[in-house]
């Protein structure tokens, strides 16, 4: 039997999920399109003013560039508008990630034309026009930085941390008549246990110190130290969830000090990857005009013609390696591959302390920052949908959570 995770009175759920720096991201992206829709129109003006092909073609690729650009901007602004639209189920979130994918298809499709188009220049050398060639790929990496630096400035688009698993707490700092003391648990590569050390000098003495966990349903563990060299370390593990109070015991003296376990963000699942593919369309048109300048200044000054195209099919791997990453993380996001591997664990660990089954999980990504989770558990005790919705509440990026409670006894695949 599957119980219902709805309360009599369900609540009504919103369902956007946008990043939280969407709307700035959406002015920014705009504001570079019409600093490259300006640049564009002239460099096209003045090369047919002054009869410079060079000049007009540059123009024109500006203008594919401005186009890379205008496709990341729809996707804030359709996203933003049906943000509370009823019909996309769990709202607009992936309309980023899906402009993001089309941008990363754009991108290898210009890695290949310039590829194509510099092993062509091997084998047929063309003359280069030197005077306008180099002031004109001047202009374009101007352009180029301050996009870059419009975009990127303002904003965080790369995540930052997995919640629980991986990561420690602050450092809680306990000052002592002999000096001050440093308390933490520490758990990244090893299971999780606390460390002590001095801020300055030798850590105390493992056979004088003592901490004691108290939780908030009153449940008391002792954890005796040894020597680990700079630092004492706790014998035993500390289990999840790493929120209760700590005593510290050193001799006669008592220190108090008090965990509170939070979820500090998702890594890649919380990267905005429409701003990443319109970063990296700059970049990648940055990364061509400093090879392309440095191809001709060489070929000028050497005569060495092949540098020209040599430095287009440099820019054009570097493109195609930028090109397969976004292609591989936002397609990942489209097709609902589990996005944090290491949350995953981190729900699971919770939902099983206390003895509960977690007999299914299923984790996507809703949009920058935001995770959907159907969690089904088997549950013990007869605990209800609330009492376990209340243990994932510390895992602030799960934004909209769906909980199944079995009250019968089920067959459960083993875990992995």
């Amino acid at each position: 039997m599957t119980v219902s995770s709805a309360p009599s009175e369900a609540p009504i759920h919103q369902h956007v999920f946008l990043g939280e720096a969407h709307a700035q991201s959406e002015r920014k992206t705009w504001a570079v399109i019409w600093l490259c829709g300006a640049m564009m129109c002239a460099e096209i003006a003045g090369g047919l003013l002054f009869g410079s092909i060079a000049l007009v073609a540059d123009g024109l690729h500006m203008s594919t560039h401005a186009g890379a650009l205008l496709l990341a901007a729809l996707a804030y602004t359709y996203a933003r508008k049906h943000a509370a639209n009823p019909n996309f189920t769990f709202g607009t979130g992936k309309f980023g990630d899906l402009a993001g994918f089309t941008s990363a298809i754009v991108l290898a499709m210009i890695a290949v034309l310039i590829g194509y188009e510099s092993v062509t220049r091997i084998l047929a050398p063309i003359q280069i026009h030197f005077a306008e060639a180099i002031p004109i790929a001047c202009v374009g990496l101007a352009v180029n930085i301050a996009s870059a630096w419009l975009l990127s400035s303002g904003g965080h688009h790369h995540g930052h941390s997995h919640g629980g698993h991986g990561e420690h707490d602050e450092a809680h700092t306990l000052p002592t008549p002999a000096g001050d003391l440093i308390l933490e648990v520490f758990e990244e590569g090893v299971p999780p246990r606390f460390r002590l050390r001095a801020a300055a000098g030798p850590a105390p003495a493992a056979d004088v110190a003592l901490i004691t966990t108290t939780r908030a349903d009153g449940a008391r563990q002792d954890f005796p130290l040894v020597a680990r060299g700079e630092y004492l370390e706790s014998v035993a593990e500390i289990p999840e969830p790493h929120a209760f109070s700590a005593q510290l015991r050193i001799g006669t003296e008592t220190y108090t000090t008090v965990f509170e376990e939070h979820d500090h963000g998702n890594g890649a699942a919380g990267r905005d990857n429409n701003m990443r593919a319109a970063i990296i369309h700059v970049l990648a048109d940055a990364a061509v005009s400093v090879l392309v300048i440095i191809g001709l200044l060489l070929a000028r000054t050497f005569g060495w013609l092949w540098m020209d195209p040599l430095a287009g099919i440099i820019g054009a791997c570097v493109i195609a390696s930028w090109s397969f990453g976004l292609i591989r993380d936002t397609g990942a996001i489209l097709l609902d591959r589990i996005p944090d591997s290491r949350l995953a664990h981190d729900v699971r660990k919770l939902i099983e302390s206390d003895g509960s089954r977690l007999a299914d999980l299923h984790l996507w990504r809703l949009g920058p920052g935001h995770l959907g989770a159907i969690v089904s558990v088997c549950a013990k005790d007869g605990r209800n949908a609330e009492y376990y919705r209340a243990k994932l509440a510390r895992f602030r990026s799960l934004s909209h959570v769906t909980i199944e409670i079995h009250r019968s006894a089920i067959a459960v695949p083993p875990r992995p």
